[in-house]
């Protein structure tokens, strides 16, 4: 009996294709200057070279793509953040911020489409809340390290103060990248590390 040989399954293949070829075409439209909430289903998946329905096989709808989109923004800045620390001192902080600062630049675009739905869409005002959070969380932890250090008043609030800086430095952040100048980059970069470094990590004692 002639032995029959199976061959390898490209279903697989072919939905992974399928699924970057929308995400990479939505992110094209976006870096062109078209506006998430105006980008329809057909527009991206003509752009993407699928039918409409292959859409729907990989994303139950428009917010769960740009969930899909905006995960890795966040991670990436995530990393850029963490790898810097307070023992690094206030030119490390200034040198995060630069960084930070050019990388959301470059993905101006996605900054743009999660900020404009998050103003009426619960599910992406949610996520993107919890990835500034881990922001927040983490400036908390620096805080206390720097209280208990005593490199900060002893009457500073970390949770409260990391949540001021996390949100007011990003909401500044966001509207330079936005709105801003690339040659103030690093002007913008510094006077948000001042604030923080001066305003909460280096805060003198009250008298």
């Amino acid at each position: 009996m002639a032995s029959v040989t199976r061959r390898p399954s490209t279903g697989g293949n072919r939905r992974a294709t399928a699924d970057a070829k929308i995400l990479e075409a939505t992110e094209r439209l976006l870096a062109g200057g078209a506006s998430f909430t105006e980008l329809g289903v057909q527009r991206i998946t003509a752009e993407a070279g699928v039918v409409r329905s292959t859409f729907y096989l990989h994303f139950r709808d428009k917010t769960q793509l740009l969930l899909r989109l905006i995960e890795p923004l966040a991670d990436g800045a995530y990393d850029l953040i963490s790898s810097t620390a307070p023992e690094k001192g206030l030119e490390g902080i200034v040198a995060a911020m630069v960084l930070d600062i050019r990388y959301y630049r470059e993905r101006r675009h996605l900054l743009a489409a999660v900020l404009e739905v998050a103003g009426y869409d619960a599910v992406v005002r949610e996520f993107w809340n919890a990835q500034i959070q881990r922001f927040t969380d983490l400036a908390e932890v620096w805080l206390r390290g720097e209280q208990e250090a005593g490199h900060t008043a002893r009457d500073l609030e970390p949770a409260t103060a990391a949540r001021v800086l996390t949100w007011g430095g990003f909401q500044v952040l966001a509207n330079h990248v936005l709105t801003g100048p690339e040659d103030q980059d690093e002007i913008v970069a510094r006077e948000i590390a001042l604030l923080e470094w001066y305003g909460a990590f280096r805060r003198p004692a009250q008298h």
